[in-house]
């Protein structure tokens, strides 16, 4: 008989008591999901984690004192091991989602989102090995990446390291491919993918394959075909699943 797995450890950090005791009561309903603890601002979220040692992270991405932004590059860069974070939104901020994804989360979702489509979520986030919503999180990468370059993006000579092997999964982790579908296109086990992501992550120092997308576009591995239909200015947030540039009714992502 095998063994359950452990449940995906969880905290929720939001400075409204009524969303963050929401979500929280809404996880604890599944038998995968336990929920650690909640936080009222960065601050809170980054010494509970350090505390707790969660699994996920839901994280406002604006909360008094230290935003959701600057705890997740906080979280991100205290080495292997850090949570996994899922930044929630209701501000219609496309950079802001960008700049937490720089800065580490592995996703976002609006705070308006199905409790099933949160669940999915969660589950996509701690398994690690697709990226959440990839049609919506890689247009919103690849526009952002070209208008609002980083001094600090890495350059060609940082991927310089990587076999062509690698550059070529990195390529494909960059066009939202998960591991089973890289694995289909390379004619490789799933195991094998595994270790060349890991490899590319090591390698380019990133903690998850969302930042390896940021790093695939902003170092020009990946160019963007055509943003011109997804400058969408002082436009509404997008839900994972949705792609830019359409009326909301329209948009359709990939599932």
């Amino acid at each position: 008989m095998t063994a359950m797995p452990p449940p995906v450890r969880i905290i929720v950090a939001d400075d409204h008591q009524v969303v963050r005791t929401g979500f929280a009561a809404l996880l604890d309903t599944q038998p995968d999901f336990t929920v650690t603890g909640t936080a009222s601002d960065g601050a809170e979220a980054v010494r509970l984690c350090r505390e707790l040692r969660p699994d996920v992270v839901l994280m406002d991405v604006r909360m008094p004192g230290m935003d959701g932004i600057e705890a997740t590059r906080e979280l991100a860069g205290s080495g292997a091991g850090g949570p996994r974070i899922l930044i929630l939104t209701t501000f219609d901020l496309d950079e802001y989602v960008y700049d937490a994804l720089r800065a580490g989360a592995s996703g976002f979702l609006l705070k308006d989102v199905s409790a099933e489509r949160l669940f999915d979520a969660v589950r996509v986030i701690a398994a690690g090995d697709a990226l959440l919503a990839p049609a919506v999180t890689r247009r919103l990468i690849s526009e952002f990446a070209l208008l609002h370059p980083k001094p600090d993006a890495p350059s060609t000579a940082a991927l310089a390291a990587l076999t062509p092997r690698e550059t070529q999964v990195l390529r494909l982790v960059a066009e939202g491919l998960s591991n089973p579908e890289i694995a289909a296109r390379l004619v490789v086990t799933e195991e094998t993918v595994k270790t060349h992501v890991s490899r590319v992550l090591s390698k380019l120092g990133l903690r998850d394959r969302t930042q390896a997308v940021v790093t695939a576009y902003e170092s020009g591995l990946v160019v963007p075909r055509s943003i011109g239909s997804s400058r969408h200015g002082g436009r509404g947030a997008l839900r994972p699943g949705e792609l830019p540039g359409l009326p909301r009714d329209q948009r359709q992502g990939d599932p």
